[in-house]
């Protein structure tokens, strides 16, 4: 990805012919619109082509989305420090994951989309927790955990709690299964041959990719791309397309370098070299994150 911050964007193997749907077309004017209608989860069999056909439709819009930006910044090499940027990175996209998917999950109940709601619901159990996989993977590079990520805000990561804060606020939410479709596809391309390569950076018998296995292929996300895909399939087609917007939006937001551009390695080891916990401190710092 442009940002280095979750994918390595030469993994990007998805082909598609399918033209993204504009994305003026359907997005705010239809809004009020959807909050009338009422949950369209009537069978659980779900035809193979409208599968088939709506994982394509969610996946040209990430295609689309990598296409539209422009290859002008190329991310800095990971390094050991770098990776723990990125992982204070993980820990703000995550802390706020499971309240806005809760909140969301209330908002579609109370507007009679009760399946959207079960999987809002379930999605906020999953991502529960998350943001503590971070700070100990943090503190197992000998880091006070809390410190980094109070000093340590990727642009990056803000602005996906913005976004999707902004869609689980909205009159209907429904943009946040887009979010997530992103989110969790782009996981799947990383796998554990990115993970070894993550891990050979680090100082030996160190495990600090807590976080990372279990937002790649080899947790979880691959069987919650397919639950999403089954979410979306059940939709009517004009909330179809309004979620494959969201999901386009999210992966522009994703493949994006920062505004500000890229710290610097040397910068970087400025503000670590004041977060280091000394040996004894360290058991401390771990059993406070695990009980926390």
């Amino acid at each position: 990805m442009h940002n280095g911050f979750f994918i390595d964007v030469g993994s990007i193997s998805i082909e598609s012919k399918e033209v993204m749907p504009n994305t003026k077309t359907h997005a705010g004017s239809n809004q009020s619109n959807f909050a009338n209608d009422r949950d369209c989860f009537t069978s659980k069999i779900i035809d193979a082509d409208i599968l088939a056909k709506t994982r394509k439709l969610l996946d040209s819009s990430i295609v689309y989305a990598w296409h539209k930006v422009p290859l002008k910044c190329k991310p800095p090499a990971l390094t050991r420090i770098r990776w723990i940027w990125r992982l204070a990175g993980a820990y703000h996209s995550s802390r706020y994951t499971s309240r806005l998917m809760e909140q969301a999950s209330q908002r579609f109940a109370a507007s009679g989309r009760h399946s959207l709601a079960q999987w809002a619901a379930q999605k906020a159990k999953e991502e529960a927790g998350h943001d503590r996989l971070a700070l100990l993977d943090i503190q197992s590079m000998g880091y006070d955990p809390l410190a980094v990520v109070q000093a340590l805000v990727p642009s990056a990561a803000q602005s996906l709690v913005d976004s999707l804060t902004r869609s689980v606020q909205a009159l209907n939410p429904i943009d946040c299964v887009g979010h997530a479709y992103a989110s969790e596809r782009l996981g799947t391309f990383q796998g554990e041959k990115y993970i070894q390569s993550v891990e050979a950076l680090l100082p030996v018998n160190i495990c600090a990719t807590r976080w990372l296995r279990v937002h790649t292929a080899v947790g979880a996300e691959i069987k919650h791309v397919e639950e999403i895909v089954e979410v979306v399939a059940q939709l009517n087609e004009r909330e179809r397309h309004h979620v494959a917007e969201a999901c386009y939006k999210t992966a522009l937001l994703r493949f994006n370098p920062p505004k500000e551009g890229y710290i610097s390695d040397e910068e970087l080891q400025q503000i670590l070299k004041t977060l280091e916990l000394p040996a004894h401190m360290q058991a401390k710092f771990n059993y406070k994150l695990l009980t926390a």
